[in-house]
């Protein structure tokens, strides 16, 4: 009971920031960094099954998926390749203000990433505008694309590869989503002065979120862009 009460009482030492259930707050620090890479790790298993189905079932229907990837505009592909890289670096200099307890860097930062996030998903509105309109969205209205070479039919197992398109994009565009939520709720807590030299772990933990997203795409990119241009 006395040593309960010496616990309460040293809790009134406490910074503001750490949780009743952790010594200090490099506890729960690490704590915060574990949950996160365990979070990820399910994240990779996710989207993961997504990368397999989408590789066997090009192996199996290559022709009609090589022919479908050449319909992709690869110059916007390779466009937001390049602003989700920019967007990696603007997210770690953010990291890197917190850690400095720099507000108005923080701010600046998480703002400019937020920016570069939402063009990429402008850019992927547009996109996705383009498929609407030549009927490559995979349902009712679905126009069996002609191959831009040989301008002949591709195979019927090219809506196959526009499913899996939209599958893999949409929830890549769905977590983007998610982390400008998350960098406006930073911002928010920034503003107010949340982070300092001794605390920054959500500015740390979205960050890396941020980077997962990134990464994902930098996968998605050639398989669905790149491979087999060359051979068509």
């Amino acid at each position: 009971m006395g040593a309960h009460a010496a616990a309460h009482a040293g809790g009134h030492d406490s910074p503001p920031e750490l949780r009743h259930h952790f010594v200090d707050l490099p506890a729960q620090r690490e704590a915060s960094t574990l949950g996160m890479w365990a979070f990820l790790v399910t994240e990779v298993l996710f989207f993961g099954g997504m990368f397999t189905a989408y590789v066997i079932y090009r192996a199996t229907y290559r022709t009609a998926f090589e022919g479908a990837s050449n319909l992709l505009d690869i110059k916007l592909g390779a466009f937001n390749t390049a602003v989700l890289i920019m967007s990696s670096l603007t997210m770690a200099l953010a990291v890197w203000a917190s850690s400095l307890g720099r507000k108005n860097l923080i701010i600046l930062f998480l703002i400019l990433t937020i920016l570069l996030g939402g063009i990429f998903l402008g850019v992927k509105v547009i996109e996705y505008k383009q498929k609407f309109e030549h009927h490559e969205v995979p349902g009712p209205h679905f126009v069996v694309p002609l191959n831009e070479k040989t301008h002949q039919p591709l195979p019927p197992q090219s809506e196959m590869f526009f499913s899996l398109y939209f599958c893999m994009t949409g929830l890549h565009a769905l977590h983007m989503i998610i982390g400008i939520g998350l960098l406006t709720w930073l911002i928010v807590k920034a503003r107010r002065g949340a982070f300092t030299t001794r605390y920054n772990t959500p500015v740390d933990m979205v960050g890396l979120y941020w980077h997962f997203v990134d990464v994902v795409w930098i996968f998605l990119f050639p398989l669905l862009y790149l491979l087999g241009r060359h051979t068509l």
